[in-house]
């Protein structure tokens, strides 16, 4: 079974692409929403929090973990060195920006928190395109949650109009996927990067590398949130159901 962590229900994203490359496997989808907003975590309360989510989907008998939220990754080399089990973390797609559209002018949009950690400031000093702003965009994952569209675009608007005239936009948040119509309200026809697809890739790897690969299950996957929450679990299926 392969564990995939995240503050709440962004992460479905990553899930989505993990369907593509691995039909077959078991997934354990585990929604962290009595701690959600993970952006608004200092390093040492992420510690906790993360490697207390690993430690649940060890005692599951999970095989390999994604932590498919950016905010988390910021401690993957803490939680790494705690568990003996391959632990993937999804990153800002940044690097895809300086291999396919170097020149290009680009927004990265993140939690605070991700653009806060030094993980995220190695990767931008290493693949920086000095064409690139930066915009936290703090309380965004949790209006995602909220699901309310008027909201979401009040908040586009007042965040992203300054930007128009980009042509890339990294989506560091695992939620952000899932307002790419929402953006391109404000800043129209821009071409998005986000980890997703590289880190299913990753994970594909490492099953067949440690022969870890199920080739006889359906591609079962159980949804559990810390809050028991039936109404984010429906949610969460029909983004599942719905996402291209």
């Amino acid at each position: 079974m392969i564990g995939v962590i995240d503050s709440g229900i962004g992460g479905v994203t990553v899930l989505r692409e993990l369907l593509k490359v691995l039909p077959k496997e078991e997934y354990l989808y585990y929604s962290d929403s009595v701690n959600s907003p993970y952006g608004d975590k200092d390093i040492e309360q992420l510690k906790v929090i993360v490697s207390d989510a690993v430690q649940y989907l060890i005692n599951k008998q999970c095989k390999i973990i994604v932590i498919a939220c950016n905010t988390a990754s910021t401690v993957v080399d803490y939680i790494r060195g705690k568990h003996d089990i391959p632990i993937v973390a999804i990153e800002p797609a940044y690097k895809m920006v300086y291999d396919n559209d170097y020149s290009e002018k680009t927004l990265i949009i993140a939690t605070k928190a991700t653009i806060d950690s030094q993980k995220f400031k190695n990767l931008y000093l290493k693949y920086n395109n000095h064409n690139t702003s930066i915009l936290p965009c703090v309380g965004l994952a949790e209006l995602i949650e909220e699901g309310n569209n008027q909201k979401l675009d009040d908040y586009l608007k007042q965040k992203l109009s300054k930007y128009k005239g980009v042509k890339c936009v990294v989506l560091g948040c695992t939620h952000y996927p899932l307002i790419k119509n929402n953006i391109k309200k404000v800043l129209g026809d821009v071409k998005f990067y986000d980890g997703s697809v590289g880190v299913s890739k990753v994970v594909k790897n490492i099953l067949t590398d440690k022969n870890l690969l199920n080739t006889s299950s359906d591609g079962k996957i159980s949804f559990i949130d810390t809050n028991k929450s039936l109404e984010r679990e429906k949610i969460f299926f029909s983004l599942l159901k719905n996402l291209k």
